[in-house]
């Protein structure tokens, strides 16, 4: 292992209880559940039934063993992997910079809940809503004193307040048989078809893969969040503070790895198992059950309907919500869903701002710099802000084409993060450190699984064209 670093190593903290390690997993789950689990899931649902689970399942899968390997490393070094990355090649920052700015700076999320606000708000244009949402988003991340904090509370707070009345409504509203379609479903058995219905597109299923969870590169941010709960060597890394508070210092971005004793490796056991069980209860479990209960609920209320364009399916089932219920229930639940739709858009500038940020001062300063985080976050923030307001402007407002697109550029962008993570471990990390051999073959088959996606994608396009 390169152990090349001014800092000297120290030994790893004590592993909490599971219980008190709750959080970072929290944050992640929401980035996923306005866009996979609440859009394009049951979308796909709506129209082709539930014998597309599969997909949701296996993409999950692999996005769980991305989300654990990107923590190895940060447990390991208390660093984010992009400063791993730049330790591996200059050049790779730029990659981060780009494949994160593009696909996310397209203002889907906000375009979503504006779209559903403006039902409750006819007086007021549905584009002062929409970059009413955005600058929003900037005065959320803007207060408080940490920033991990805040994303914690916030994306916490709206998953407990808001997945209870779904599960309700979902369970309240299908029967026996539907819950049997999505088990068969789970193993690629739809109504009439095995594992694709006739006539998907290629492109809408692949961008609800790359959405089984964050998506796209959002899912490396998982490295500052348990960085910033203080796992692991995270415990001796400086954290990003909000615009406002006094305890913003610069701070050096490497951080340092741990003594090789065998209390060290003890304890790195069992930071390990910690990881990926509170990993898995909140992001696996919780993920893909979010997913399949709300996959069956738009199938007991809008399957078989034709809904091919927008958010026209959210408003079939709450009709149907209305009708088996009350007015009051169906409204209801279009406000949770706005509501949904717009922390997701709050965790996604967060996320997306932290990765573009520090990429470019990976791409600015030399090691061991000292560099003010915070500052380089805001100034990010606010500019992405800006320019997400200039490209709804320019007419690029229909929500679901906007997340359409995006997933499956972040479907790009993660097809490449499988291969700089299993590389960046398998370069930075002693043997002891290194994933299993089913945990490294998993990630080829899922850069492989992404890599023919894209492919297909791209001739599904080029074919409609042609036409």
């Amino acid at each position: 292992m390169h152990t090349k670093n001014k800092k000297p190593a120290q030994n790893l903290p004590v592993a909490p209880s599971l219980w008190r390690s709750i959080g970072p997993s929290f944050i992640l789950l929401g980035l996923a559940l306005g866009s996979g689990e609440l859009i394009l899931w049951p979308y796909l649902t709506a129209n082709y039934g539930l014998g597309l689970l599969w997909g949701a399942l296996l993409g999950i899968t692999l996005q769980f063993v991305l989300n654990t390997e990107t923590m190895r490393y940060t447990l390991a070094w208390g660093e984010s992997v992009f400063v791993g990355f730049r330790r591996l090649s200059r050049v790779i920052p730029l990659w981060f910079v780009l494949s994160t700015l593009i696909p996310w700076s397209l203002p889907g999320f906000s375009s979503a809940s504006a779209e559903l606000i403006a039902g409750f708000l006819p007086q007021v244009p549905i584009t002062v809503i929409a970059l009413s949402l955005l600058v929003l988003v900037g005065i959320i991340l803007s207060m408080g004193s940490s920033l991990y904090k805040t994303m914690e509370r916030f994306q916490t707070g709206i998953i407990l307040v808001g997945l209870p009345f779904l599960f309700y409504l979902s369970f309240a509203l299908s029967n026996s048989s539907d819950w049997q379609l999505a088990l068969q479903g789970l193993f690629g058995r739809g109504e009439g078809y095995w594992f694709f219905p006739q006539g998907i597109a290629i492109s809408a299923f692949l961008g609800a893969f790359a959405y089984s969870g964050a998506g796209g590169n959002l899912n490396l941010a998982q490295s500052y969040y348990i960085k910033e709960k203080g796992f692991g060597m995270g415990a001796f890394s400086g954290k990003i503070s909000s615009l406002f508070s006094k305890k913003a210092q610069p701070m050096v971005l490497e951080g340092r790895t741990f003594s090789d004793t065998p209390t060290n490796h003890k304890r790195w056991q069992q930071w390990w198992n910690l990881v990926n069980r509170e990993h898995f209860l909140v992001f696996w479990v919780l993920g893909f059950i979010t997913i399949a209960i709300l996959s069956v609920l738009a199938y007991t209320t809008v399957f078989g309907e034709a809904k091919e364009s927008g958010l026209s399916f959210i408003y079939g089932e709450a009709s149907a919500i209305t009708q088996r219920f009350s007015p009051q229930m169906g409204t209801f639940f279009l406000l949770v869903v706005a509501l949904t739709l717009f922390s997701t858009q709050v965790g996604v500038l967060e996320s997306s701002t932290r990765i573009i940020s520090e990429n470019i001062l990976l791409l600015l300063t030399k090691k061991g710099q000292k560099v003010h985080a915070s500052k380089w976050f805001y100034v990010a923030l606010w500019s992405q802000i800006a320019l997400g307001c200039v490209i709804y402007l320019s007419g690029f407002t229909e929500p679901r084409v906007l997340l359409t697109l995006s997933a499956v550029l972040n479907a790009a962008a993660m097809m490449m993060a499988f291969f700089f993570v299993w590389w960046l471990n398998r370069v930075r990390l002693p043997k002891r450190l290194q994933p299993a051999l089913w945990r490294v073959l998993t990630m080829g088959v899922a850069f492989a699984f992404f890599c023919y996606f894209l492919i297909v994608t791209v001739q599904e396009y080029l074919g409609s064209i042609t036409q």
